[in-house]
């Protein structure tokens, strides 16, 4: 890859990748260019996303147009009630010789799509807790180690609940953005009709590949932040946690549970891609502001009283911001 002679050249090389990237990415995905940012920024800071939203709004074609993009490996694993954690990680088995061999699942990948994640059980849930945070898999006592960068996008339908299992808090905290996926707008799904009900097929150039994003992902985390924006983050995230010293009034009305520890350290490190993807070289409070409802809004827990007035979680975090 290419060498840079400065941090700051290889800032800028940074959003240009992006630029060219989303320039790609709207070639396949069109009127979803926030969702498409928030995705992108969690690779760039080595996390995972969950994305919500109805059937049909190309949640699938996103992520794999992305990996295209990025010339990632690809993998889609449909969660069922019946799918065993075997199923994504893989088994050992008797080869002709009697003798054990490993055979990979759908989990070695680079990027892995879980469709519907909350349709499963939780013993399958939680098999692809190691690999999110550890990348790595343990299968039989042997240890696996994935090839990196690793990337996890989980979707959730959140209109459709009979037999479904919702995610347990401690699992839903590992993923760094919850992204609201909404319809198109008007014109847009006019553009997406017309794309899609033609004979002509775009195709996505490769922006980059697996050595310049692992070098991104450190890049980002050498982006300088000032002691104010990191005590900002922190400060926002103590007023979520209701019964405690720095806590909001409308926590402690609406919410059982706040956000945790891992809340700010994803909120900082979000703040950081975020703010060279607007092309400055160190974050602010704004850009602490405008990742804060994906990073927050799956960690807080609303109280009985906040789900009867119809408080929702984004509401709350208005109110805190």
């Amino acid at each position: 890859m290419k060498e840079f002679k400065s941090d700051v050249e290889a800032v800028d090389n940074l959003l240009q990748s992006y630029t060219k990237l989303k320039d790609e990415i709207s070639k396949i995905v069109i009127g979803q260019d926030e969702v498409v940012k928030l995705v992108l920024t969690s690779i760039f800071c080595q996390g995972h996303s969950l994305l919500v939203g109805v059937p049909g709004l190309a949640k699938t074609l996103l992520i794999k147009t992305i990996s295209e993009a990025l010339d990632l490996s690809f993998n889609r694993i449909q969660f069922t009630p019946d799918l065993m954690p075997s199923d994504i990680l893989g088994s050992e088995t008797l080869d002709i010789n009697r003798n054990f061999q490993f055979i990979k699942g759908p989990v070695f990948a680079n990027i892995i799509l879980a469709d519907e994640i909350n349709r499963t059980p939780p013993k399958t849930q939680a098999a692809l807790l190691e690999s999110m945070q550890e990348y790595s898999v343990t299968i039989a006592g042997h240890f696996h180690k994935l090839d990196l960068p690793f990337f996890v996008l989980a979707t959730q339908n959140p209109i459709e609940q009979e037999g479904t299992y919702p995610l347990p808090e401690a699992q839903l905290d590992r993923f760094m953005f919850n992204i609201l996926l909404d319809y198109p707008s008007f014109d847009h799904e006019v553009e997406i009709v017309q794309a899609t009900t033609s004979s002509n097929s775009a195709s996505v150039r490769k922006i980059m590949g697996k050595k310049e994003i692992l070098f991104y992902q450190r890049l980002v985390r050498q982006v300088p932040v000032n002691d104010n924006v990191v005590k900002y983050a922190v400060d926002l995230v103590h007023k979520t946690r209701p019964g405690t010293q720095k806590a909001a009034q409308i926590a402690n009305d609406y919410l059982d549970w706040g956000a945790g520890p891992r809340a700010s350290q994803f909120l900082v490190t979000a703040a950081k891609c975020n703010a060279v993807m607007n092309g400055k070289y160190s974050p602010d409070i704004e850009d602490v502001k405008e990742i804060s409802k994906p990073t927050l809004r799956h960690r807080m827990l609303r109280n009985f009283k906040a789900e009867a007035e119809g408080v929702t979680v984004d509401n709350i975090i208005d109110s805190l911001l």
